[in-house]
């Protein structure tokens, strides 16, 4: 899948029964590793409810929410949110997913970079962090390609969807880094 075949959405573009659809048929696989996002989208009105609190959030600079969405078929594939974001510090978290069946084409790492360069153009950021269980392989890897370094690994800072709790990864890529990589 090329990317004429898929496009980045924005929120205000997104209907609540069609993020719950993609949220639905992908719970087994993102249970783990998006536990908040399955919870609060597991059923039409509290994928309404999600849709509504994060279009507010993104009115007030508090996230911002990007969807990957299948050209072909109009349905979405995929999630990024900026969030976690510290204005003072000049820095924020990515959090992402990728429909199951759409996994290994790319669309991930275009969304990260997209993300990024709104983070870094556009909100000014000086720092943009991945924090990703360390089982999360897939993850990490679309960090190393980013060329995020790894800072450090947070003992037992993340509860997952079965209520284990297990270290995270902390990765996170500078400003001065992401322009030394763009050229």
């Amino acid at each position: 899948m090329s990317f004429t075949d898929w496009k980045i959405d924005r929120i205000e573009n997104i209907l609540p029964e069609e993020f719950h659809q993609l949220i639905d048929k992908n719970k087994n696989h993102i249970a783990k590793t998006f536990p908040v996002t399955l919870t609060n989208s597991d059923s039409f009105k509290k994928a309404e409810n999600f849709i509504a609190v994060n279009l507010d959030k993104e009115k007030n600079k508090e996230g911002f929410y990007f969807f990957a969405r299948d050209i072909k078929t109009n349905t979405l594939i995929g999630y990024l949110c900026i969030k976690t974001i510290d204005y003072r510090i000049s820095k924020c978290e990515l959090g992402y997913f990728i429909a199951e069946d759409f996994q290994g084409k790319g669309i991930t790492s275009k969304m990260v970079a997209e993300a990024l360069n709104f983070c870094f153009n556009e909100l000014m950021m000086n720092k943009v962090f991945i924090c990703t269980s360390d089982v999360n392989f897939a993850s990490q890897r679309i960090a190393l390609k980013h060329n995020f370094q790894q800072e450090g690994i947070l003992r037992d800072e993340f509860r997952n969807g079965d209520g284990t709790l297990e270290n995270t990864v902390y990765y996170g890529l500078l400003k001065s880094e992401y322009l030394k990589n763009e050229k």
